[in-house]
This record gives C-alpha cells, sequence and structure tokens, in this order.
C-alpha cells in the first residue's frame, strides 16, 4: 500500500497493450469506508434520528405522530402523540442565529392555527374546538386565561397564523416579523427601501432574460471549447504584447521619474526642507528603476529563449480542439460530476441532520427540557462523516480526471482513428470502474490528509481572530498558506499520475513516480503551458462573460421600466463565470493529458520506422521545426517523419 514499495527499475512505456487492476488494498479500505458511512446512516435511522427529524419532537422528548416512551425524570415525556402531528414553537421569533436552532419551547399538536389569536381567551377556544393544545401539556385549557404561568409556558401573543410544512411536519408562521426585522437589519445599509424593492422588481421581472443569458453562457462556453484552437495564437500574442509593454513602459516611467527629480534636486527647485526628503526619492527611484530593467531584460531573455514552447502551448491548444470534436461527449463531463456531487452532498447534509437529533435523551438542567446528546465513541460519528465529505468529494473529482485522462489517452495512442471505439468516453468509464477506483481511493485519499488540517488551520484562525498576538496570526496564515500550495502541487501530480495509469495501467505510486519524472525533464515545457495556457484560458473566461454581459445590456436596454440593472447583469455575469470556468477546466485538463502524452511521445519515439509518431499533424509540425531551428543543416540525414494514420 505504501509508495516505497515498488521494485520496478526501469520500465518502458506501453501504451494501450496491457490492462490490469491496480491498488486493491486502497479500493478494500475505501470500499470499508464507505461501508462505514452507510454504518452511520443506519444508526441515525434505527435510533428514531430520521423519525425525529421528519416527525418533530416537542421539547419534552416526544416524538409528534406516535407513541413514546418515558424518559426518566422528565414528567411529561412518554405521551402518546399519535393525533398529535405537528410541532407548534411557543416563540418561533426566539431564534438562536449562532448555534443556528429556535430557542423556544415546541409541543406537539393536532392542528396549526390557521388565524391570528390574539387573547389568551382565544388560544383556550382554539384549544377547545380543535383538541389542539397549544399551552403546556401541564395547563388545562380552561385555565389558559388565568394560570400563573401563562407567560412562559404559553405562546407569545398575537398568535400569527401558521401552516405546516410539506414533509416535516413543523407549524411555520406564514408571516414572521422577526425574520422581516432580520432581512430589514441586513439590508439597513441602504437608505432608502424602495431600491431594493426595485432591485428585486427588475430580477423577478426580467427573469425569463437571466434564464436565456445563462443558456447563452453555456453555449457560448460549449462553442468556446471548440473554436479557442483557431484564436489562442492571437491571445498569446495579446499577452506577449501586454507582458512587453508593460515591463518597458514601467522601466520607462521609473527612469524618466528619476530624471526628473534628479534635475529638480540639481536646480535647487526644492525648498531647503524638502531636499534631503528629494534626496531620498532619488535614491530610491535610481535603485528602483535598476531592478525593473534588470526584471525586465531578464523576462524579455526568459520570453525569448521560451518562444519555442510557447508555441508547443498553442499547438496543444489546437489539437485539443479537435479532441472535443472527435469526442464531443467530454463536454458533459462537468454535467455528470456536477450531479453526482450535488446528489453526495443531498445525501451528506441529510445523514448529518439525522445525527443532529440522533443519540441519548437528556435533561438540560438550565431549562428542564430534553436534549439529545451522543456520549462516547459514539460522538466521533461526526468527525467520521466529515472526513467521508471531504474523501468521497475528491474521489468523485478523480474519476472526472480519470475519465478524461482514459478517452484522451486513447485518442492520441490510436493510430488509426477509424479503430477508436465508437464511445470512447463510455469505454474510459468502464474501464476505470473495472481497474482502476483504488488508484483514485490512494490518489483522493492523499488530498484529504492535506486539505483535513488546512481546514482544520483556517477554522482555528476564524475562531482566533482578535484573539490572538501577531505572530500568531502570521504563523496560522503561514501554515494554511504552506498546506494550499502542497494540496495544489499533489492536485496536479495526481492528475497527471491518473494519466500515467490511463497509458500503463501501473499504480498509483509507480505512475506518479513516472510523471513526475517527465515533468521534470519538460520543466520549462511545463511552466510555458501553466502561464501561457492558464492565461489564455482566463481571457477565454473573460471573453465568455463580456459577451454573457454585453447581450445582457442590450435585452435589459428594451425593458428601461427596470431602473436597476445591477443584480440581473451580476447573477448572469456569475453563472456565465462559473459556466466557462467548469468547461475550460475540462479544456485545461484536456491539454495537461495531451502534453504527457506528447512528452511520452518524444522521449521513446523518433519518427523511424518502428518508432513512428503517436502525434497528431500540428505537433508533428512544431516538432519538426524544433528540429529545423535546433540541427545545423550538415546533420540532416534526409528522414521524413511519420506520424499517426488519420
Amino acid at each position: 500500500m505504501g509508495c516505497c514499495s515498488s521494485t520496478e527499475s526501469k520500465r518502458d512505456w506501453k501504451p494501450l497493450e496491457e490492462r490490469c487492476c491496480t491498488d486493491i488494498p486502497w479500493l478494500i479500505v475505501f470500499s470499508v469506508f464507505c461501508i462505514g458511512m452507510a454504518c452511520i446512516c443506519g444508526f441515525a435511522i434505527a435510533t428514531g434520528a430520521a423519525s425525529r427529524l421528519i416527525s418533530g419532537y416537542d421539547s419534552y422528548g416526544n416524538t409528534c405522530g406516535q407513541k413514546n416512551t418515558k424518559i426518566e425524570g422528565i414528567d411529561l415525556s412518554g405521551r402518546d402523540q399519535t393525533d398529535n402531528k405537528y410541532v407548534f414553537f411557543l416563540d418561533p421569533c426566539n431564534i438562536d442565529f449562532i448555534n443556528r436552532k429556535i430557542q423556544s419551547l415546541a409541543l406537539c399538536v393536532s392542528k396549526c392555527p390557521a388565524t391570528e389569536l390574539k387573547t389568551y381567551n382565544d388560544l383556550k377556544s382554539f384549544s377547545l374546538n380543535n383538541g389542539s393544545d397549544l399551552c403546556s401539556y401541564d395547563i388545562s385549557p380552561t385555565r389558559y386565561p388565568s394560570h400563573a404561568d401563562r407567560f412562559t409556558k404559553c405562546p407569545k401573543l398575537p398568535v400569527p397564523p401558521s401552516k405546516s410544512v410539506p414533509v416535516f411536519h413543523r407549524c411555520v408562521p406564514m408571516d414572521i416579523s422577526c425574520i422581516v426585522e432580520f432581512a430589514e437589519a441586513f439590508v439597513s445599509f441602504i437608505s432608502d427601501n424602495s431600491v431594493l424593492h426595485r432591485v428585486i422588481g427588475g430580477v423577478m421581472a426580467s427573469k425569463e432574460i437571466i434564464m436565456g443569458l445563462c443558456v447563452l453562457a453555456l453555449v457560448l462556453s460549449l462553442i468556446l471549447m471548440v473554436v479557442i484552437r483557431y484564436i489562442t495564437t492571437v491571445l498569446v500574442w495579446i499577452l506577449t504584447a501586454l507582458v512587453v509593454l508593460g515591463s518597458l513602459g514601467g522601466t520607462g516611467v521609473l527612469w524618466w521619474l528619476y530624471v526628473d527629480h534628479k534635475n529638480a534636486l540639481d536646480n535647487k527647485i526644492t525648498s531647503v526642507f524638502g531636499k534631503e526628503v528629494a534626496a531620498d526619492n532619488v535614491k530610491a527611484l535610481l535603485v528602483y528603476a535598476i531592478g525593473a530593467t534588470i526584471f525586465t531584460v531578464i523576462l524579455l531573455l526568459v520570453m525569448f529563449f521560451m518562444r519555442k514552447r510557447v508555441a508547443l502551448t498553442i499547438s496543444l491548444f489546437h489539437v485539443a480542439g479537435k479532441v472535443f470534436i472527435h469526442l464531443p461527449l467530454l463536454a458533459l463531463q462537468p454535467f455528470w460530476t456536477f450531479l453526482s456531487l450535488m446528489f453526495f452532498w443531498v445525501y451528506w447534509i441529510a445523514v448529518l441532520l439525522f445525527l443532529g437529533t440522533a443519540g441519548t435523551p437528556m435533561k438540560n438542567n438550565s431549562t428542564g427540557l430534553v436534549e439529545f446528546q451522543m456520549k462516547g465513541p459514539l460522538q466521533y460519528m461526526v468527525w467520521y462523516h466529515a472526513v467521508g465529505l471531504i474523501w468521497i468529494s475528491e474521489f468523485i473529482l478523480a474519476f472526472q480526471q480519470m475519465t478524461i485522462a482514459g478517452a484522451v489517452v486513447t485518442y492520441y495512442f490510436t493510430r488509426n482513428k477509424s479503430q477508436m471505439p465508437a464511445l470512447p468516453i463510455l469505454s474510459s468509464v468502464v474501464r476505470t470502474m473495472r481497474y482502476h477506483l483504488g488508484t483514485l481511493a490512494k490518489g483522493s485519499f492523499i488530498i484529504t490528509l492535506v486539505k483535513i488540517p488546512r481546514l482544520i488551520l483556517t477554522y482555528i484562525h476564524s475562531q482566533l481572530k482578535g484573539k490572538e498576538n501577531a505572530c500568531a496570526r502570521c504563523m496560522l496564515k503561514a501554515c494554511v498558506c504552506c498546506l494550499w500550495c502542497l494540496e495544489k502541487c499533489l492536485a496536479y501530480l495526481n492528475q497527471n499520475a491518473y494519466t500515467a495509469t490511463a497509458i500503463n495501467s501501473t499504480n498509483f505510486c509507480t505512475s506518479a513516480r513516472d510523471a513526475f519524472l517527465i515533468l521534470v525533464e519538460n520543466a520549462l515545457r511545463v511552466a510555458a503551458i501553466n502561464t501561457v495556457g492558464d492565461f489564455v484560458l482566463f481571457l477565454g473566461k473573460v471573453i465568455v462573460v463580456s459577451c454573457t454581459a454585453f447581450a445582457g445590456v442590450l435585452a435589459l436596454n428594451y425593458q428601461r421600466d427596470y431602473t436597476v440593472w445591477v443584480l440581473p447583469l451580476l447573477i448572469v455575469c456569475i453563472f456565465a463565470f462559473l459556466v466557462a470556468h467548469c468547461f475550460l477546466s475540462v479544456f485545461e485538463n484536456v491539454v495537461d493529458v495531451l502534453f504527457l502524452c506528447f512528452a511520452i511521445d518524444t522521449k521513446y519515439n523518433d519518427g523511424s520506422p518502428g518508432k513512428e509518431y503517436y502525434m497528431d499533424k500540428t505537433l508533428m509540425e512544431f516538432v519538426e521545426n524544433s528540429k529545423k531551428m535546433g540541427r545545423r543543416p550538415e546533420e540532416g540525414d534526409g528522414r521524413e517523419m511519420k506520424s499517426m494514420v488519420h
């Protein structure tokens, strides 16, 4: 199971030749962990937590809608609540926002009050007519108006009309004043409440436009994934021009400021009082100008020597566009991953809510009411459940990466494209599920090991904000930053390890080692792809957001009654950015897989008979141009390199 268990010394890459199961022990560990997650859910259901959550329970430990057993020390527990199926809160506005619960006496009632009850006589009449006691069980309905404890054991007057919530059987007031007050406090920074009304009105009135613009953003993202290969060169030139002009312009401005300040000092334009300050400024500007000049020269030299590698980035983007034409189902990967994550997160939240009502009923000595608490080892189930959230979520994301890698690897290393599987994506999914789930479990667990301490430190930092000293705050931030960087590096290495596994069907550690060696051998190319490529993809996201926003402005311009466009446009732009990010992240993943395949191809093949390249003609042109530029004329042997069959 460890990364040092491999005894392989030297092994050639054999794309798609052999296929075997990888990291079986980790698949067993992950399966056992998932069984543990299912057992937690089963425990919550078996102990009645699920029924308490759905049916509701009162403040004395009685579950509404069923018979209950007596709880020791609680006089009003063990009641038969078969006919009382709804939970009624005496003071629904007494909300504890910190602990996220209603601090109010809760009772099981047979009917929620549909009309406002203004006096205790109204409570008495409602209870006698409907058989639904709205005061504590130990107070008879006939004594509501005169009982000494009516102010604490009866609802706060007036009782607003309420109705039951479907499924969860809670009486929810139809007009809760405390929620209105909270909303008003939330928007208190707005001096004129009519502004808020106009903004919300504009969103509701233009909802069709918002939905249409969201669909437009989706279509633009899909189109961009195909046509980005045609505009990559333009985007790279834009980046190059911005970098060159920015560095030269910044350096020129610093030298101009230095000369201007020095002339002013030499001509004694400044006062005697400011002469020392002016001299210090001149020295500082000279240092800045020299530093900027050195930086500019180094930057220009790096760009000059990396120009070939920038050309490789352009070629990879061009081939990635072709991949999406041949494998259109790749564009649907974000949908399946999103749906899988949503399904798992809904399940996880439901089980978490079950656990919140699980445990042994305990009497709270300060309030005299019942609370359900988990004692002993059972209280660690929540932590186990939290680890499951991170590990399984990372596993789902890793499954997407392996699926994409398997499909792209099949595309790249299949010489005759007519012999490819009918649906390479589905073939990759089946191959991943059959052979490589253990590798995904191991890779996702490594990310989980780094993410958990980072989240814990982040939580500690947020809890101690304003309490710790500056040194402790700096150390916490440094630790969080280091763990974040480590997580990103491991995530990048994991992605390439999955690609290596898709190629050679090796275990995670062997694949990670082989991929790491390939990446180190091509470090400058990796740097160029990760810098230039990321900027090109960022510009692609900007293009999608800009086009969507422009279309939104034109569409909203025809509805001039809605003067406040801020919120509709903001919603559309955020959605457009998220959609573009999801799709272009898949594109970025494809580019990374193509690069590793290209690096392996150029390392083990040279275009000679028996060692023909697998690569696309676009990449072949890049290799030929690179060899022509790096080889003297007399070194040529006249051999033509052969690429894959199209």
